[in-house]
């Protein structure tokens, strides 16, 4: 990853209000990458970022089917949630690998990865901040990234 950028005690309402800039400019082929400690927050962003994309039915987290597919007018987007991964090998039994051109997906706990995720993926770590309203957002892109989130900052 050539570029990181920071956003500094993020309250909630601000982290869903940039996952739902992310929203508008998610494309068919993106991945998005989310790490971070449990309930950092990884949840709340990627309901709020399924929202602006268009879906209104319950957004439960995938924990134990380990990926939820949706339709929006940008395609198929899958929500995985790899927290109960033990081998990444088993992405590719999910689906999540299928498709990479035509899907958005976007990971929880994409660490758990282990490398099989694209290489221009958009990584974000959500880290607790000394205030339990508040996050701290790092994210990770490659000039592509770059260019498209100049536009939601």
């Amino acid at each position: 990853m050539d570029n990181i950028t920071s956003f500094s005690n993020l309250s909630l309402a601000e982290l869903e209000s940039l996952a739902a800039r992310l929203g508008a400019i998610l494309r068919a082929g993106d991945t998005i990458g989310l790490s971070g400690d449990l309930g950092a927050g990884k949840s709340t962003f990627t309901r709020a970022l399924l929202r602006a994309l268009g879906i209104t039915e319950d957004i439960p987290s995938p924990t134990f089917t380990l990926v939820q597919s949706y339709e929006t007018p940008k395609g198929a987007v899958y929500h995985a949630d790899l927290y109960r991964l033990n081998d990444p090998r088993a992405l590719y039994e999910i689906g999540l690998l299928d498709d990479m051109d035509a899907n958005i997906r976007i990971v929880e706990w994409a660490e758990k990865a282990g490398g099989m995720l694209p290489d221009n993926a958009l990584w974000l770590k959500l880290d607790f901040t000394d205030n339990t309203e508040q996050r701290n957002l790092t994210a990770s892109f490659n000039q592509d990234w770059a260019a498209r989130l100049k536009n939601i900052q």
